[in-house]
Protein backbone atom coordinates (compact mmCIF):
# COMPACT_ATOMS: atom_id res chain seq x y z
CA UNK A 1 0.00 0.00 0.00
CA UNK A 2 1.11 3.58 -0.59
CA UNK A 3 2.57 5.09 2.57
CA UNK A 4 0.97 8.47 1.87
CA UNK A 5 -2.46 6.89 2.45
CA UNK A 6 -1.57 6.92 6.15
CA UNK A 7 -0.75 10.62 6.31
CA UNK A 8 -2.78 13.23 8.19
CA UNK A 9 -2.30 16.77 9.47
CA UNK A 10 -1.56 17.06 13.18
CA UNK A 11 -1.32 20.52 14.79
CA UNK A 12 1.92 20.71 16.84
CA UNK A 13 0.01 21.83 19.93
CA UNK A 14 -1.72 18.42 20.06
CA UNK A 15 1.60 16.73 21.02
CA UNK A 16 1.68 16.08 24.77
CA UNK A 17 4.93 17.05 26.51
CA UNK A 18 3.85 15.73 29.94
CA UNK A 19 1.41 12.99 30.96
CA UNK A 20 -2.00 13.56 32.52
CA UNK A 21 -2.05 13.64 36.32
CA UNK A 22 -3.17 11.35 37.77
CA UNK A 23 -2.29 8.97 34.95
CA UNK A 24 -5.74 7.40 34.68
CA UNK A 25 -7.34 10.85 34.22
CA UNK A 26 -6.21 10.81 30.58
CA UNK A 27 -8.99 10.96 28.02
CA UNK A 28 -9.91 7.86 26.02
CA UNK A 29 -11.65 7.64 22.66
CA UNK A 30 -13.71 4.46 22.27
CA UNK A 31 -13.90 3.12 18.71
CA UNK A 32 -16.13 0.05 18.67
CA UNK A 33 -17.18 -1.54 15.40
CA UNK A 34 -19.38 0.83 13.43
CA UNK A 35 -20.87 2.51 16.51
CA UNK A 36 -20.51 6.28 16.98
CA UNK A 37 -17.27 7.37 18.62
CA UNK A 38 -17.52 7.72 22.41
CA UNK A 39 -15.44 10.19 24.43
CA UNK A 40 -14.44 9.17 27.94
CA UNK A 41 -11.48 8.70 30.22
CA UNK A 42 -9.15 5.81 30.99
CA UNK A 43 -10.97 5.42 34.32
CA UNK A 44 -14.00 4.20 32.36
CA UNK A 45 -12.15 1.09 31.19
CA UNK A 46 -13.63 -1.41 33.66
CA UNK A 47 -17.13 -0.46 32.51
CA UNK A 48 -16.24 -0.90 28.84
CA UNK A 49 -14.96 -4.46 29.13
CA UNK A 50 -16.65 -7.67 30.26
CA UNK A 51 -15.92 -10.06 33.11
CA UNK A 52 -13.64 -12.75 31.71
CA UNK A 53 -11.82 -10.39 29.33
CA UNK A 54 -8.05 -10.26 29.79
CA UNK A 55 -5.77 -7.23 29.39
CA UNK A 56 -2.22 -8.07 28.29
CA UNK A 57 0.55 -5.72 29.41
CA UNK A 58 4.20 -5.38 28.50
CA UNK A 59 6.40 -5.49 31.63
CA UNK A 60 9.55 -4.16 29.97
CA UNK A 61 11.41 -1.45 31.84
CA UNK A 62 12.93 1.56 30.08
CA UNK A 63 16.65 1.98 30.67
CA UNK A 64 18.48 5.36 30.50
CA UNK A 65 19.69 4.55 27.01
CA UNK A 66 20.49 8.06 25.74
CA UNK A 67 24.21 8.85 25.92
CA UNK A 68 26.31 11.90 25.03
CA UNK A 69 30.06 11.63 24.56
CA UNK A 70 33.18 12.59 22.65
CA UNK A 71 35.36 10.82 20.09
CA UNK A 72 38.42 13.00 20.19
CA UNK A 73 37.05 16.47 19.43
CA UNK A 74 33.83 15.22 17.83
CA UNK A 75 30.63 15.19 19.87
CA UNK A 76 28.75 11.88 19.54
CA UNK A 77 25.20 11.06 20.60
CA UNK A 78 24.11 7.44 21.03
CA UNK A 79 20.68 5.93 21.55
CA UNK A 80 20.94 2.25 22.43
CA UNK A 81 18.53 0.23 20.36
CA UNK A 82 18.95 -3.48 21.05
CA UNK A 83 21.13 -5.65 23.28
CA UNK A 84 23.48 -8.00 21.44
CA UNK A 85 25.15 -9.66 24.43
CA UNK A 86 26.35 -8.78 27.95
CA UNK A 87 28.59 -5.90 26.86
CA UNK A 88 27.48 -4.99 23.35
CA UNK A 89 24.48 -2.97 22.18
CA UNK A 90 23.29 -1.86 18.78
CA UNK A 91 22.91 1.93 18.81
CA UNK A 92 21.72 4.73 16.58
CA UNK A 93 24.43 7.38 16.41
CA UNK A 94 24.11 11.13 16.00
CA UNK A 95 27.09 12.54 14.10
CA UNK A 96 27.87 8.98 13.07
CA UNK A 97 29.83 10.12 10.00
CA UNK A 98 32.61 11.08 12.41
CA UNK A 99 32.84 7.50 13.69
CA UNK A 100 35.14 4.73 12.47
CA UNK A 101 35.51 1.10 13.52
CA UNK A 102 37.66 0.82 16.62
CA UNK A 103 37.03 4.38 17.81
CA UNK A 104 36.68 4.94 21.54
CA UNK A 105 33.78 7.11 22.69
CA UNK A 106 34.11 8.71 26.12
CA UNK A 107 30.70 9.23 27.71
CA UNK A 108 29.93 10.89 31.06
CA UNK A 109 30.91 9.52 34.49
CA UNK A 110 33.90 7.57 33.21
CA UNK A 111 31.81 5.35 30.91
CA UNK A 112 33.31 4.46 27.53
CA UNK A 113 32.60 2.20 24.57
CA UNK A 114 34.31 1.06 21.38
CA UNK A 115 32.60 1.32 17.99
CA UNK A 116 32.89 -2.14 16.52
CA UNK A 117 30.81 -2.35 13.36
CA UNK A 118 28.48 -0.22 11.27
CA UNK A 119 25.17 -1.82 10.19
CA UNK A 120 23.41 -1.27 6.85
CA UNK A 121 20.74 0.87 8.55
CA UNK A 122 23.41 3.27 9.82
CA UNK A 123 23.42 2.03 13.41
CA UNK A 124 26.57 0.83 15.17
CA UNK A 125 27.61 -1.96 17.51
CA UNK A 126 29.01 -0.41 20.67
CA UNK A 127 31.09 -2.54 23.07
CA UNK A 128 31.17 -1.06 26.57
CA UNK A 129 34.50 -1.18 28.35
CA UNK A 130 35.10 -2.36 31.90
CA UNK A 131 33.67 -5.08 34.10
CA UNK A 132 30.58 -3.43 35.58
CA UNK A 133 27.20 -4.48 34.17
CA UNK A 134 26.16 -2.16 31.36
CA UNK A 135 22.92 -1.37 33.24
CA UNK A 136 24.97 0.18 36.07
CA UNK A 137 27.00 2.20 33.57
CA UNK A 138 23.83 3.53 32.01
CA UNK A 139 22.39 4.53 35.39
CA UNK A 140 25.51 6.68 35.84
CA UNK A 141 25.91 8.13 32.38
CA UNK A 142 22.59 7.82 30.57
CA UNK A 143 19.36 9.80 30.42
CA UNK A 144 15.83 8.65 29.60
CA UNK A 145 15.44 8.30 25.82
CA UNK A 146 12.43 10.53 25.29
CA UNK A 147 10.82 10.27 21.84
CA UNK A 148 12.18 12.78 19.31
CA UNK A 149 8.90 14.71 19.15
CA UNK A 150 9.24 15.44 22.90
CA UNK A 151 13.03 15.70 23.12
CA UNK A 152 12.98 18.26 20.31
CA UNK A 153 10.94 20.59 22.51
CA UNK A 154 12.45 19.96 25.94
CA UNK A 155 15.21 17.92 27.52
CA UNK A 156 14.63 14.89 29.78
CA UNK A 157 14.56 15.56 33.52
CA UNK A 158 14.23 13.65 36.77
CA UNK A 159 10.43 13.61 36.50
CA UNK A 160 10.71 11.60 33.29
CA UNK A 161 12.45 8.79 35.18
CA UNK A 162 9.08 8.21 36.87
CA UNK A 163 6.69 9.37 34.17
CA UNK A 164 8.24 7.25 31.42
CA UNK A 165 7.88 3.93 33.31
CA UNK A 166 4.71 1.89 33.68
CA UNK A 167 3.52 0.40 36.97
CA UNK A 168 4.35 -3.00 35.42
CA UNK A 169 7.99 -2.17 34.60
CA UNK A 170 10.10 -5.10 35.78
CA UNK A 171 12.47 -6.35 33.06
CA UNK A 172 15.27 -3.99 32.04
CA UNK A 173 15.86 -3.58 28.32
CA UNK A 174 13.50 -1.15 26.57
CA UNK A 175 14.61 2.15 25.09
CA UNK A 176 11.02 3.32 24.66
CA UNK A 177 8.06 2.88 26.97
CA UNK A 178 5.01 0.75 26.12
CA UNK A 179 3.04 3.96 26.36
CA UNK A 180 -0.55 2.70 26.48
CA UNK A 181 0.25 1.14 29.85
CA UNK A 182 1.49 4.47 31.24
CA UNK A 183 -2.17 5.30 31.99
CA UNK A 184 -2.59 2.53 34.59
CA UNK A 185 -2.62 3.21 38.32
CA UNK A 186 -3.15 0.93 41.35
CA UNK A 187 -6.65 2.40 41.66
CA UNK A 188 -7.53 1.56 38.06
CA UNK A 189 -6.16 -1.97 38.45
CA UNK A 190 -8.30 -2.43 41.56
CA UNK A 191 -11.43 -1.42 39.64
CA UNK A 192 -10.55 -3.89 36.86
CA UNK A 193 -10.05 -6.65 39.42
CA UNK A 194 -13.43 -5.88 40.98
CA UNK A 195 -15.06 -6.10 37.55
CA UNK A 196 -13.62 -9.58 36.91
CA UNK A 197 -11.24 -8.43 34.18
CA UNK A 198 -8.01 -10.42 34.14
CA UNK A 199 -4.52 -9.30 33.31
CA UNK A 200 -1.36 -10.98 32.09
CA UNK A 201 2.13 -9.74 31.25
CA UNK A 202 4.63 -10.50 28.54
CA UNK A 203 7.96 -8.84 27.76
CA UNK A 204 8.93 -6.99 24.58
CA UNK A 205 11.99 -4.78 24.80
CA UNK A 206 10.92 -1.83 22.67
CA UNK A 207 13.71 -0.51 20.47
CA UNK A 208 14.43 2.97 19.16
CA UNK A 209 13.41 1.72 15.72
CA UNK A 210 9.81 2.32 16.79
CA UNK A 211 10.42 6.06 16.22
CA UNK A 212 12.13 5.77 12.84
CA UNK A 213 10.14 7.30 9.96
CA UNK A 214 8.99 5.17 7.07
CA UNK A 215 11.17 6.43 4.22
CA UNK A 216 9.81 4.33 1.36
CA UNK A 217 6.80 5.03 -0.86
CA UNK A 218 5.19 1.60 -0.49
CA UNK A 219 4.72 -0.45 2.68
CA UNK A 220 6.06 -3.56 0.92
CA UNK A 221 9.51 -1.93 0.78
CA UNK A 222 9.79 -1.07 4.49
CA UNK A 223 12.10 -3.15 6.68
CA UNK A 224 11.08 -3.36 10.35
CA UNK A 225 13.69 -3.42 13.09
CA UNK A 226 13.59 -6.56 15.20
CA UNK A 227 12.92 -6.54 18.94
CA UNK A 228 13.36 -9.25 21.57
CA UNK A 229 10.32 -10.65 23.35
CA UNK A 230 9.12 -13.44 25.63
CA UNK A 231 5.78 -15.05 26.46
CA UNK A 232 6.03 -17.65 29.22
CA UNK A 233 4.27 -21.03 28.73
CA UNK A 234 1.92 -20.51 31.67
CA UNK A 235 0.88 -17.10 30.32
CA UNK A 236 0.11 -18.58 26.91
CA UNK A 237 -1.92 -21.35 28.56
CA UNK A 238 -4.00 -18.91 30.61
CA UNK A 239 -4.67 -16.68 27.60
CA UNK A 240 -5.81 -19.64 25.50
CA UNK A 241 -8.05 -20.83 28.35
CA UNK A 242 -9.59 -17.36 28.77
CA UNK A 243 -10.39 -17.17 25.09
CA UNK A 244 -11.84 -20.69 25.05
CA UNK A 245 -14.13 -19.63 27.90
CA UNK A 246 -15.46 -16.72 25.85
CA UNK A 247 -13.19 -13.95 27.16
CA UNK A 248 -11.64 -11.39 24.86
CA UNK A 249 -7.89 -10.75 24.70
CA UNK A 250 -7.26 -7.00 24.77
CA UNK A 251 -3.67 -5.96 24.10
CA UNK A 252 -2.53 -2.91 26.03
CA UNK A 253 -0.27 -1.23 23.50
CA UNK A 254 0.99 -2.11 20.07
CA UNK A 255 4.05 -3.79 21.60
CA UNK A 256 1.88 -6.37 23.39
CA UNK A 257 -0.20 -6.85 20.25
CA UNK A 258 2.79 -7.44 17.97
CA UNK A 259 4.32 -10.04 20.27
CA UNK A 260 1.01 -11.85 20.75
CA UNK A 261 0.48 -11.99 17.01
CA UNK A 262 4.06 -13.20 16.50
CA UNK A 263 3.47 -16.05 18.94
CA UNK A 264 0.09 -17.22 17.59
CA UNK A 265 -0.31 -20.04 15.08
CA UNK A 266 -2.78 -20.32 12.21
CA UNK A 267 -5.37 -21.97 14.45
CA UNK A 268 -5.37 -18.99 16.81
CA UNK A 269 -3.46 -20.74 19.59
CA UNK A 270 -0.97 -18.54 21.45
CA UNK A 271 2.35 -20.37 21.83
CA UNK A 272 5.22 -19.69 24.26
CA UNK A 273 7.72 -17.36 22.63
CA UNK A 274 11.31 -16.33 23.24
CA UNK A 275 13.31 -14.51 20.59
CA UNK A 276 13.21 -11.71 18.05
CA UNK A 277 10.20 -10.44 16.16
CA UNK A 278 10.08 -7.99 13.27
CA UNK A 279 6.37 -8.37 12.51
CA UNK A 280 4.96 -5.55 10.35
CA UNK A 281 1.16 -5.33 10.40
CA UNK A 282 -0.62 -3.43 7.64
CA UNK A 283 -4.20 -3.48 6.29
CA UNK A 284 -5.08 -6.93 4.99
CA UNK A 285 -3.47 -8.69 7.93
CA UNK A 286 -5.67 -11.33 9.63
CA UNK A 287 -5.49 -10.96 13.41
CA UNK A 288 -5.28 -14.27 15.24
CA UNK A 289 -4.44 -13.50 18.89
CA UNK A 290 -6.30 -10.39 19.96
CA UNK A 291 -9.86 -9.11 20.08
CA UNK A 292 -9.10 -5.47 20.83
CA UNK A 293 -6.39 -2.93 21.53
CA UNK A 294 -5.85 -0.05 23.90
CA UNK A 295 -3.37 2.35 22.34
CA UNK A 296 -2.21 5.94 22.33
CA UNK A 297 -2.47 8.12 19.20
CA UNK A 298 0.32 7.61 16.69
CA UNK A 299 2.43 9.53 14.19
CA UNK A 300 1.27 10.17 10.62
CA UNK A 301 2.67 7.62 8.15
CA UNK A 302 4.04 5.51 11.02
CA UNK A 303 4.05 1.73 11.19
CA UNK A 304 1.85 2.01 14.30
CA UNK A 305 -0.86 4.01 12.55
CA UNK A 306 -0.71 1.34 9.83
CA UNK A 307 -1.24 -1.30 12.54
CA UNK A 308 -4.34 0.33 14.03
CA UNK A 309 -5.67 0.85 10.50
CA UNK A 310 -5.21 -2.87 9.87
CA UNK A 311 -7.26 -3.61 12.99
CA UNK A 312 -10.12 -1.16 12.46
CA UNK A 313 -9.94 -0.17 8.77
CA UNK A 314 -8.09 2.79 7.30
CA UNK A 315 -11.15 5.01 6.73
CA UNK A 316 -12.43 4.28 10.24
CA UNK A 317 -9.11 5.27 11.82
CA UNK A 318 -8.78 8.36 9.65
CA UNK A 319 -12.19 9.43 10.93
CA UNK A 320 -11.27 8.56 14.53
CA UNK A 321 -8.07 10.60 14.37
CA UNK A 322 -9.92 13.52 12.79
CA UNK A 323 -12.41 13.32 15.68
CA UNK A 324 -9.54 13.23 18.20
CA UNK A 325 -7.78 16.23 16.64
CA UNK A 326 -11.00 18.25 16.51
CA UNK A 327 -11.75 17.26 20.10
CA UNK A 328 -8.28 18.35 21.25
CA UNK A 329 -7.07 14.96 22.39
CA UNK A 330 -3.40 14.84 23.35
CA UNK A 331 -1.20 12.76 21.03
CA UNK A 332 1.79 10.39 21.27
CA UNK A 333 3.72 8.89 24.17
CA UNK A 334 2.48 11.18 26.96
CA UNK A 335 -0.90 11.70 25.34
CA UNK A 336 -4.40 10.29 25.62
CA UNK A 337 -5.63 6.80 24.80
CA UNK A 338 -7.99 5.00 22.46
CA UNK A 339 -9.84 1.71 22.96
CA UNK A 340 -10.25 -0.11 19.65
CA UNK A 341 -12.71 -3.00 19.47
CA UNK A 342 -13.31 -4.32 15.90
Amino acid sequence: MRVDLFDFELPPERIALRPARPRDAARMLVVKGDLPFADGTVRDLSGLLRAGDVLVFNDTRVIPAQLEGMRGQARIGATLHKRIDLRRWQAFIRNGKRLREGDRIAFAAGVSALSQARHPDGSWTLAFEGEEPVELLLERAGTMPLPPYIAGKRGPDEQDRQDYQTVFAACDGAVAAPTAALHFTPELLASLDAAGIGRETLTLHVGAGTFLPVKVDDTSEHAMHSEWGRIDPEVADRLNAARAAGGRIIAVGTTSLRLLESATDESGTIRPFKGDTAIFITPGYRFRAIDGLMSNFHLPKSTLFMLVSALMGLERMQAAYAHAIAGEYRFYSYGDASLLIP
